[in-house]
């Protein structure tokens, strides 16, 4: 299920978390060559993708939030 993106957060490891609206969260690592999302290493960058949707596993499997 797609769910904007709400808010970040950095993990215990520094790595940004992206806060969904559904209350589940998802890692947008920039991680070349793997994952390349250059916006997420500014601020600026991340504003830009706020509202973004992203695909929720965890809907999809009918988790509830934590």
């Amino acid at each position: 299920m797609r769910q904007p993106i709400i808010a970040y957060h950095q993990d215990d490891e520094g790595h940004w978390v992206a806060d969904l609206a559904c209350g589940h969260s998802q890692h947008v690592r920039h991680d070349p060559p793997w994952q390349q999302r250059p916006w997420v290493v500014t601020e600026a960058g991340r504003a830009t993708m706020l509202g973004t949707l992203l695909d929720c596993v965890r809907c999809d499997r009918g988790e509830r939030r934590a």
